[in-house]
């Protein structure tokens, strides 16, 4: 797992931080849509969303083995974890349905094959790719956790995960082709019914998100490890797919496979015990710091 330790912060904010992060990971697995976060707690800049993001990683009781990204703008910068239990790999996979149905993103993720560990230079494009093993067809799992009426903005939706639920890693595509895929045409079917999609990828080239994530996650003192995905950026927007039906995914000239999504259960009761656990360990700290 990342040890994201050293992003930590002090005092106050730790403990905003850290109440914020617990109650969006109970609201994450009891399925039910959340109100926006107290004032108190609710997070008022990107340093303190991303603080949450941290803790909320800290608190899942699940370890990380990937991330969403995607280009910073001036204003937002696109960042989330992806947790071992919501990354899927065969023929399956589940999701938190939305009015029975799925909400997925076609992207490509890419697998790495060795540690980038963090370091006070920056790595060059080159070095990331060396440390590349294989590139994907996936989906973004999506999941609306606020409710309509919270109207959430951006800082909530970045405290929270930006709507990560998890990810299907589809079948290897060529690297080569991967790499220059500004675009391609999505198709879906199921049931004779067929989707077509013409895809582009929001960022131009898929690996050049990659290249920011490393070098922002290395300057903030986090390495990246072997085996861990990333993706980074839909190339068809937010899609609805069927729960419970076979579909067949296409990337014309890339790949294809077949996919079935199903309902996932809650897992309430594993995220309490984790949270009890860290609230335990929090304690202790205090008591020893103050002896």
């Amino acid at each position: 797992m990342t040890d994201n330790s050293s992003l930590g912060a002090n005092g106050s904010e730790t403990n905003r931080a850290r109440q914020a992060a617990a109650q969006l990971l109970r609201s994450r697995v009891t399925h039910q849509p959340m109100a926006r976060l107290a004032e108190a707690i609710r997070p008022r800049t990107l340093d303190e969303a991303l603080a949450v993001q941290r803790e909320l990683i800290r608190q899942h009781p699940e370890p990380l083995v990937g991330w969403k990204c995607a280009l910073p703008s001036a204003d937002k910068l696109v960042l989330a974890p992806i947790f071992s239990g919501t990354l899927y790999r065969g023929s399956a996979c589940a999701v938190v349905p939305e009015q029975g149905r799925a909400w997925v993103e076609p992207e490509i993720a890419f697998v790495l094959a060795t540690d980038l560990p963090a370091r006070s230079g920056a790595y060059r494009p080159d070095e990331v790719d060396a440390a590349l093993g294989s590139c994907h067809m996936a989906l973004e799992l999506v999941q609306h956790r606020y409710a309509a009426e919270a109207e959430a903005g951006f800082l909530d939706q970045l405290a929270d995960g930006l709507l990560n639920q998890g990810l299907f890693l589809g079948p290897k595509i060529d690297r080569a082709a991967a790499f220059q895929c500004t675009a391609m045409a999505i198709r879906l079917q199921w049931s004779g019914r067929t989707q077509s999609l013409a895809g582009v990828h929001p960022n131009q080239l898929p690996q050049l998100p990659l290249y920011w994530l490393v070098n922002y996650l290395s300057q903030s003192g986090v390495g990246l490890s072997a085996g861990q995905v990333i993706i980074t950026g839909t190339y068809a927007g937010l899609i609805d797919v069927p729960l419970a039906s076979p579909f067949e995914l296409h990337y014309e000239g890339l790949g294809q496979c077949s996919l079935t999504i199903e309902a996932r259960p809650a897992q309430e009761g594993l995220v309490v015990q984790q949270q009890q656990h860290h609230q335990k360990q929090q304690h202790q700290k205090q008591k020893q710091k103050h002896q």
